[in-house]
């Protein structure tokens, strides 16, 4: 699901949808959780939290996997991610366990305005629920949740065992929209751009990322895009909701469109749109777990030739998996 622009519902004003977020410094009251990685990766401590931004009123419950070697003396990069349409804060474990089983935090938000609790409530209403998650408010405050989380996980008391200068941006669908618009993505609207982006983010990982609604043209919204990128997707990647279809042409149109380099392509034979979510049979069992490993592999190459300047990861990659890709590329690479 993306960011819906649309002239019926245009509520997308400056002075409240471009007001900073609060950043607050209380104590982190969590329930905590710990695991072990796949035999070949470390520990991490899974933490929940159940923040309220009080400038908006609005609640903003995250998930953070924290490695467990992090501390003040070796601080651990960030993604922090943003899920789809009708998630949640435990929605992408199989990312967030691996990334943090490899070094690498993960704090996982979940936006209150077009999460889980759109599935409940009257069937016969759902569509318009959909909809309205789907509105430019809703979409703007997702943004608004990812600073505020970050605003205050970098003022608590775990700050020192996080790398503030390693952070990156991720996201599935509507996240990757969220991703996009955090990573730079300029829109125009009643003759104005809404630029929303947060400097603190160096990276973007976008899982079948689609296009912002309405727009004719995706260069002039994502061609500032100027950070790093690695674009995944699949054949069979087809979002449909009544009114709206967006296929995997519509994910290599942002990734080309995108100004930013170094970025890469991933596209997997068959699939589906939800095979990138927890979901395990979606997509054809065996090619579920298939693609669930490559990308958990891919994102951590992409991210240590970005930070660490090993790029033989992400160019060993496609050959490893070339049973599986229709189509990988890579610019600057």
């Amino acid at each position: 699901m993306s960011l819906k622009f649309d002239t019926a519902r245009r509520r997308l004003v400056t002075g409240l949808a471009l007001a900073g977020a609060v950043t607050a410094a209380a104590g982190l009251a969590a329930r905590r959780a710990w695991a072990i990685g796949d035999g070949t990766a470390g520990v991490y401590e899974t933490l929940d939290f159940d923040w309220l931004d009080g400038r908006r009123q609005r609640p903003v419950p995250v998930r953070l996997y924290l490695p467990a070697a992090a501390d003040a003396l070796r601080p651990v990069p960030l993604v922090v991610f943003s899920h789809g349409i009708g998630g949640s804060r435990r929605g992408y474990r199989y990312l967030g366990s691996h990334w943090a089983a490899h070094g690498w935090a993960s704090l996982h938000l979940q936006h209150v305005g077009s999460d889980r609790t759109l599935w409940g409530g009257n069937p016969l209403a759902m569509v318009g629920r959909l909809r309205d998650a789907a509105t430019d408010v809703e979409a703007v405050a997702r943004v608004h949740d990812l600073r505020f989380a970050l605003d205050r996980l970098l003022a608590s008391e775990l700050s020192p065992q996080l790398d503030a200068t390693r952070i990156v941006a991720a996201g599935h669908s509507y996240g990757a929209n969220t991703t996009l618009l955090v990573a730079g993505a300029r829109v125009r609207r009643q003759g104005r751009v809404q630029a929303l982006r947060d400097e603190r983010v160096r990276a973007a990982l976008l899982l079948s990322a689609p296009p912002f609604y309405g727009e004719p043209s995706f260069a002039p919204i994502l061609g500032g895009v100027d950070l790093p990128s690695l674009h995944v997707t699949a054949t069979a990647d087809d979002i449909r909701i009544p009114g709206f279809h967006s296929g995997v042409d519509d994910r290599i149109k942002v990734f080309d469109a995108i100004g930013g380099r170094p970025k890469a392509l991933a596209v997997f034979e068959g699939g589906s749109h939800s095979i990138f979510t927890d979901r395990a049979g979606t997509g054809g069992v065996l090619l579920n777990g298939q693609v669930k490993a490559a990308t958990q592999e891919l994102t951590l190459a992409f991210l240590r030739r970005i930070f660490g300047g090993d790029g033989q990861g992400l160019q060993q990659w496609p050959t490893r998996h070339a049973d599986i890709l229709a189509r990988f590329s890579a610019e600057g690479a």
